[in-house]
């Protein structure tokens, strides 16, 4: 096992790799932007080092000065997180050519499956489902009409190198293809860097599942059991449950074994994520993550698997803690992703300084954070809070426990998506699970209806929390007797 990792990143998932790395007795080094020296993330690691200014091409994209730190601090791995530089397969070169060991897969393994062309070229050989369409770039506009003719409308225009919903169009008819076609290499060529564009045929409805794959040094690999994303917005991910409400012992036989092959075909090792399309009774590969997922927890909380752990102990050379007969699923888990966004505004960003703050509690409750009282969310980076998880029996119990942790949920200062989570907790379709990936569109109506409500009444409890979060004078007096005793006894010493 290492003895000291650099974790390049920040926020709940640094301190998440933090505490698997403390589990295991391996130290944990801690890199952080200007913007980040008061986060708990660089608190919590055992030693914690500035690399830059706020701009994540300062700090956290900064891999010469991340190195730097690594040979400084005596680091002898390197964990990336997700975001950043998690899939930046050029990582992984860098850190041989320091004698550093990656937490992850090998760089040709990022690059290649980066690329939705090289991936899609790559499963098709495999024999992993794809959705119809072509395998190669296009820019000729004849040829775009050939082939959208050829597959049938509607279909989308994709960026090779796109993710997140970046440089993704839908086309419903013959005229808008040539629109989308330019519009789509335009924002590809602006935000990857790469113009590369392709199309397939548009799946309606789908719903989002995915399979979370560990592979070892050693040839074997596994997968994880699956997790529903469907609910999202943008492409965006904002709630994820495991397993998928539609899943059988059939269907998760079918759809693991293809994403194990996807997986072996391609050498990957450590742990990654293979995610599907599903419609009317069939699947098809999407993409597949070369990291970490921000979902991983609900995936830990039904199976037992300590994910990140298991990524320690793959890249330090040893087998799979488990074989696949042993992942077995029990209950049912819900996550909410609990951003500093405002719901009613069309989700805005809404950083500023948390004035209040009180996490859930209780049974079947986890709440992954890099939060606290009086934190300042810097505009800089991602939104996000926290992750909120809950697990219960059966996916009712995980529902109302949601519902419940929700309510316990306080943080005053800056708008969150809560009241999102609450609407959709109450919203008789999600309970239903007739979900598919253009569910928030759908309800938008009986959402946003619903957030209005939620948000009054919050309002109101808001109102009687507040005096919790104020220290009151006695505290106050008490907290000033001891600091003075403190500094008369310091002042004595020197003395």
């Amino acid at each position: 096992m290492f003895d000291k990792v650099l974790v390049a990143n920040r926020g709940e998932i640094a301190i998440r790799v933090m505490r698997a790395c403390r589990e295991l007795d391996v130290k944990s080094v801690a890199v952080y932007s200007e913007a980040d020296k008061n986060s708990l993330f660089a608190k919590y690691a055992d030693e914690s080092y500035c690399i830059g200014g706020p701009s994540p091409a300062d700090s956290y994209l900064n891999i010469p000065r991340i190195l730097e730190v690594a040979e400084k601090s005596g680091a002898d791995a390197l964990h990336p997180g997700y975001g950043f530089l998690a899939e930046n397969p050029h990582l992984g070169d860098k850190c041989d050519q320091n004698g550093l060991k990656l937490i992850g897969p090998s760089g040709s393994v990022i690059e290649a499956m980066g690329s939705k062309i090289e991936s899609r070229k790559l499963m098709e050989k495999a024999g992993v489902p794809v959705i119809p369409g072509n395998s190669k770039g296009v820019t000729d506009p004849d040829e775009a009409l050939k082939i959208a003719e050829a597959i049938g409308y509607p279909v989308i225009v994709k960026a090779s190198a796109g993710g997140g919903g970046i440089g993704m169009r839908t086309v419903y008819e013959e005229d808008e293809l040539l629109r989308a076609l330019e519009s789509t290499q335009s924002v590809a060529a602006s935000a990857f860097g790469d113009s590369t564009v392709f199309i397939e045929k548009y799946v309606e409805e789908p719903r989002h599942i995915e399979f979370q794959i560990l592979a070892d040094e050693h040839g074997n690999t596994i997968h994880v059991a699956d997790r529903e994303c469907s609910i999202q917005r943008r492409h965006q991910k904002l709630i994820e449950e495991a397993p998928s409400p539609i899943m059988t012992d059939e269907l998760r036989e079918q759809m693991g074994q293809a994403a194990v092959k996807a997986a072996s075909s391609i050498g990957y090792t450590n742990a990654g994520t293979v995610e599907f399309l599903y419609s009317n009774e069939e699947f098809y590969f999407l993409e597949m993550n070369t990291r970490i997922q921000v979902e991983h927890p609900i995936t830990e909380v039904v199976t037992g698997v300590d994910l990140v752990k298991e990524q320690l102990k793959i890249a330090s050379g040893r087998e799979l803690c488990c074989t696949q007969d042993d992942i077995q699923v029990r209950g049912h888990a819900i996550e909410c992703r609990i951003n500093a966004e405002d719901p009613l505004a069309d989700f805005a960003p809404n950083p500023g300084k948390i004035t209040g703050y009180r996490s859930p509690g209780g049974p079947g409750v986890r709440v992954d954070s890099g939060v606290y009282m009086n934190y300042t969310i810097p505009p800089y980076y991602d939104s996000m809070i926290s992750k909120l998880i809950v697990w219960g029996r059966n996916r009712n119990e995980a529902i109302t426990r949601m519902r419940r942790a929700l309510s316990e949920y306080i943080i005053l200062g800056v708008k969150t998506t809560i009241p999102f989570h609450k609407s959709m907790m109450l919203s008789p379709s999600f309970w239903e699970a007739k979900l598919h990936t253009h569910f928030v569109d759908e309800y938008r109506k009986e959402i946003m209806d619903n957030m209005e409500k939620v948000i009054r009444e919050d309002k109101e409890k808001e109102a009687r929390l507040k005096s919790t979060f104020l220290p009151s004078k006695r505290v106050a007096a008490v907290s000033a007797a001891v600091s003075s005793h403190i500094i008369s006894s310091m002042a004595n010493k020197k003395k």
